[in-house]
């Protein structure tokens, strides 16, 4: 069987996680220091944090937003100006993709707040950003946008929608890419995640980084910076070397998270960050760049766009096929494994009340479906994938 995904693993790691095991200290230490200070230079982009999981990085990216002291840090930069943040109140919206795990979307009920659903579009699964320009309303205080696939949204599209809700109301909601599919991907000639918004990454088990499990959290100043470096610990400061007893902590202001990585984590995902492009990221291109070529004229299948300025890591390689489930069936006769990934958010119980109508989503979810793109798909076995797709179903 040709696998959908598989973890990547630097022959490396084994012999440093033995070292972080036998010395002593295994919380977070100066190995998540020194993963931090890597992504720092890779991504080009000098406030990151590191976190347990992506859902820790969504969870603490709202609660930035949600208590922002807007006397502190100008917004100007994530596209709001400070003197028109009105903050988030229990029951404001952010407008969601229902096309994406389900982590993208929790996190905002967790934090008291409404979801509204918006389109996909059918050209490439992200946000229909013109269904999203419909549904701005004066409780549109987050845009959650996820990068289907790696294929990078138009970010300047989103910064002229952003504009416009504060020409009818009087501010700019603020922007949250997910970038869990986009590790590598590029909007314009730079990396996802330095574009100005608030992004999060993931590095579970079987996404273009690993560091078993993990997250990332971008933002664009260092008030924020320092804020989430706090709240990630219980809102404690971990650099104050004035208490008088190293176990007890000082006043905390402002409570926080148990989000942290930790020195274990760090150091598999400093190991796997070394090779990343040359072992990872660039043969999921390369085989995408193959199935873009080789897959373009193939009756029932239709291929996603690739424009350019638009640089996909192609974490997952979706196609839309017709007779779908005769497709899937087909493929796995062939021992080659499919799947549509992420099962559509808004069809769960516990968000029924937010339930709207979405008919793009509801015509691409029975077309849609991804094939195997990954790093350990050699030529031979992507070549296999063509051939069998061609022969039909």
């Amino acid at each position: 069987m040709i696998p959908l995904f598989k973890v990547y693993m630097s022959k490396e790691a084994p012999a440093e996680v033995s070292k972080i095991l036998t010395s002593g200290y295994v919380g977070q230490g100066p190995v998540v220091d020194d993963f931090e200070k890597h992504l720092k230079d890779w991504l080009q982009h000098d406030y990151l944090l590191t976190t347990n999981a992506a859902t820790s990085a969504e969870h603490l990216a709202i609660r930035l937003l949600k208590n922002a002291d807007t006397n502190k840090v100008n917004f100007d930069g994530m596209g709001f100006s400070n003197s028109h943040w009105p903050g988030i109140q229990p029951g404001d919206e952010a407008l969601c993709t229902a096309l994406t795990c389900t982590a993208t979307n929790w996190p905002v009920l967790a934090n008291g707040m409404n979801i509204k659903w918006v389109d996909v579009n059918e050209n490439n699964l992200n946000m229909d950003l013109d269904d999203l320009e419909r549904k701005l309303s004066p409780t549109t205080k987050i845009i959650y946008l996820v990068h289907w696939g790696g294929y990078p949204v138009d970010l300047d599209r989103v910064k002229k929608i952003q504009n416009k809700c504060h020409r009818m109301y009087g501010f700019k909601p603020a922007v949250i890419e997910d970038c869990a599919h986009a590790l590598g991907s590029e909007y314009k000639g730079r990396k996802i995640g330095s574009h100005g918004n608030m992004c999060t990454f993931s590095f579970q088990a079987i996404k273009h980084l690993t560091s078993v499990d993990g997250g990332l959290l971008s933002v664009p100043h260092k008030h924020l910076f320092d804020r989430g470096k706090l709240l990630r610990w219980y809102g404690i400061d971990r650099e104050n070397t004035s208490r008088k007893d190293f176990r007890c902590e000082e006043d905390i202001v402002e409570w926080g998270y148990k989000f942290h990585m930790n020195d274990v984590l760090a150091s598999i995902g400093l190991c796997n960050l070394k090779n990343i492009d040359k072992n990872v990221i660039n043969k999921h291109k390369d085989n995408a760049k193959y199935y873009n070529e080789n897959l373009a004229n193939v009756d029932g299948v239709t291929l996603l766009e690739n424009k350019s300025g638009h640089d996909s890591s192609y974490w997952i390689y979706t196609i839309k096929v017709e007779r779908r489930d005769k497709f899937m069936k087909m493929m796995q006769e062939k021992d080659i494994m499919v799947s549509r990934v992420h099962e559509r958010n808004d069809k769960h119980t516990c968000v029924r009340e937010y339930i709207s109508a979405l008919p793009t989503l509801d015509k691409v979810v029975n077309e849609m479906i991804c094939i195997p793109v990954g790093w350990w798909v050699t030529k031979e076995d992507r070549e296999y994938i063509v051939e069998c797709i061609k022969k039909g179903w």
